[in-house]
């Protein structure tokens, strides 16, 4: 799967409708089902958006965990609170009207991509956070080791 990547900005119609945007769409084209899992997020009032494949690793993490632990038990939420949206014809997908409220949209989705999964946000809300985010990383001297086999070419 291609990297997730960039925010777009979409219109929500009054039926709950949005367009996942294009690079997205094409970035999760590898997979049996046309659409994308989304759940509330646990950290943010946001909607958290993943692959078919991304959601099956999620699930394979939580049968790692010790069965009926409190972190089991937890995390499960996301399972039992995931809807799989498919793609009408035109890209768009119905947001739940429970996943609208939590991430508090009404007519505009930001669609935030985080790598091998995306977030749909209120867009003045993300904006909120990202300028948060990028001032504790700054104030922290935050770094980021990056892997070897990155395929850019440059060997590091």
């Amino acid at each position: 799967m291609a990297a997730l990547f960039g925010r777009h900005v979409n219109k929500i119609d009054a039926k709950g409708r949005v367009s996942v945007p294009k690079p997205f769409r094409d970035a999760l084209t590898d997979q049996q089902f046309t659409g994308v899992h989304v759940f509330p997020s646990f950290k943010y009032a946001a909607i958290e958006a993943l692959s078919e494949a991304f959601f099956n690793r999620v699930v394979g993490s939580l049968e790692n965990l010790d069965l009926f632990s409190d972190d089991q038990d937890d995390l499960a939420t996301i399972v039992e609170n995931t809807h799989a949206l498919p793609y009408d014809t035109e890209g768009r997908v119905i947001l739940p009207k429970p996943l609208l409220e939590h991430a508090n949209l009404s007519s505009e989705a930001a669609f935030v991509g985080r790598g091998g999964r995306f977030l749909i946000w209120e867009p003045g809300a993300y904006d909120r956070q990202r300028t948060r985010a990028f001032e504790r990383a700054r104030a922290r001297g935050a770094t980021l080791a990056l892997n070897s086999g990155g395929g850019d070419g440059g060997g590091q």
